[in-house]
């Protein structure tokens, strides 16, 4: 069994990031659907993971005695499960109401009893596979809460524990009904004390890629599929009944998952060739993890049986081996073919495995070289997802007084893109007023200067006269003027 990092960080895992298993594309494609319904819960969800990031920030800062607050459930004393599932009630506040802790019996609430039941099957995995107690290896309690907002369209793993949503119940059902979301957003829990990847381009589309392999091999062992029986599916159970599509994405044949009015065409591609260069989404994170999930894919199924046995092993000694935070597609396809190679042999089947099927998805070539010459391929541009376009502005007035202004806020949790170019006459006559001593003050360049942080909004301002062309960090901003910039995005 590979080593893990627990020797370098026992305690004080690698930053955490609040990872959640809706891509941003199809919130943004919710939001924009012309279905109110469907549009203010999408809506809801965005601004609910904003609050969130910033609970979030509270919460895991350094208190003046240098203890880190959590809300984690005690440590195992023996390497068994420990969950704790609690009641959010529609609420937001975390963890909620304790409703079921281990050992005890099933409540009358299904997503109570799903949830509890996916955090076992989840351990079950890690711990009989590979002989990991819990998701740092040092039996971490497995936290829950479910029910959190109303009709929130979203689960992730917040740092300490998972949060589940019950879904707008028309296009998105509730979130613990899927086993691999389960285990996808635990397998976050898993990097976040191991290889730790950064959670921005290709080292985060790593990052959602190893929450897929090891969400589908839950599922996988719990309903004792082989690789050729499995779907290869995430979240195959949250769509609803009239949806055109399958699930969220497609392993096997990514880009094919859905195909649907209000959520648009699946973009993900299954090859290099295809890989989408774009700002938003930390890099188009969840957009080309299809690229690695269908070389995983390749890599099981060629091999057969079990995929968590031949597989998913090669994956878990890479991901607890040395591997560094930024690491490229190409350097992952080297590690894992070193990992096949140093269990079972240059020749062998799983290291030939492993090399067709990095290079029958571009990231190396037939001699298992990185592809172009480099260990960082230059992707080929390909559109991102985008709203429809706006029509053209007038033109910026040629005097001192500003006209026209831009805005546009990237990234958040969920990734969701929304821009606006607003003329200030146009505006309350109170926002007008604030922009145009915005514009004139250096106060937009002081907060420029905040750091960038993963999952934070960030917000652009542009404006030609006078000329400001800024980017802002979301907690950065004081609360009026990010109040301000969100009326404007709204106006």
């Amino acid at each position: 069994m590979t080593t893990t990092h627990e020797t370098s960080h026992p305690t004080d895992p690698r930053p955490a990031v609040r990872c959640g298993i809706v891509p941003p594309y199809l919130l943004q494609a919710l939001a924009s659907s012309g279905e109110p319904h469907l549009e203010e819960r999408a809506r809801e969800t965005l601004r609910l993971d904003q609050l969130r990031y910033e609970e979030h920030a509270r919460e895991h800062s350094l208190r003046p005695d240098g203890a880190r607050v959590s809300r984690r459930a005690n440590r195992a004393t023996t390497e068994a499960p420990n969950r704790v599932v609690h009641d959010a009630g529609g609420g937001t506040t975390l963890p909620g109401e304790k409703v079921r802790a281990e050992g005890e019996p099933a409540t009358d609430d299904t997503a109570v009893n799903e949830a509890y039941d996916g955090l076992g099957a989840t351990w079950d995995l890690w711990n009989a596979a590979y002989g990991r107690n819990s998701l740092d290896d040092r039996g971490l309690g497995l936290v829950a809460t479910v029910h959190y907002g109303t009709n929130y369209d979203n689960a992730f793993w917040d740092g300490s524990q998972m949060v589940f949503g019950d879904g707008d119940g028309v296009v998105l059902l509730g979130f613990t009904r899927s086993l691999d979301v389960i285990g996808h957003e635990l397998a976050h829990g898993v990097t976040q004390y191991t290889s730790g990847l950064v959670y921005q381009d290709q080292a985060g589309a790593l990052n959602e890629h190893v929450s897929d392999v090891f969400g589908i091999l839950v599922k996988q062992r719990a309903l004792g599929q082989s690789a050729e029986e499995s779907d290869w599916l995430i979240g195959a159970e949250l769509l609803g009944p009239d949806v055109k599509g399958v699930a969220l994405r497609s392993m096997k044949e990514p880009g094919t998952a859905y195909d649907d009015p209000r959520l648009g065409k699946d973009p993900q591609p299954g090859h290099m060739r295809d890989f989408v260069d774009t700002d938003d989404d930390n890099g188009g994170v969840h957009i080309n993890s299809g690229i690695p999930n269908r070389a995983f894919h390749l890599v099981a199924t060629t091999l057969g049986g079990n995929a968590w046995e031949r597989a998913g092993a090669i994956w878990y000694a890479v991901i607890t081996g040395d591997i560094k935070a930024d690491c490229d597609f190409a350097t992952f396809a080297a590690l894992t073919e070193a990992a096949a190679v140093a269990a079972h042999g240059e020749d062998s089947e799983e290291a030939r495995a492993v090399r067709d099927a990095w290079a029958q998805v571009g990231v190396t070539n037939e001699t298992g070289g990185a592809a172009g010459g480099g260990s960082e391929r230059e992707p080929a541009p390909a559109p991102a997802p985008t709203p429809s376009p706006e029509p053209e502005p007038s033109p910026v007035p040629a005097g001192g007084e500003p006209g026209l202004v831009q805005v546009r806020r990237t990234g958040g949790f969920a990734g969701q893109v929304r821009e606006r170019t607003v003329r200030l006459d146009e505006l309350p006559d109170d926002d007008a007023t604030a922009w145009r001593t915005l514009l004139a003050s250096p106060t937009l360049m002081a907060l420029a200067q905040g750091r960038m942080i993963p999952d934070a909004f960030r917000y652009g301002v542009s404006c030609d006269v006078p000329p400001v062309d800024v980017t802002i960090p979301e907690p950065a901003l004081p609360e009026g003027v990010r109040e301000l910039f969100d009326r404007t995005l709204e106006a």
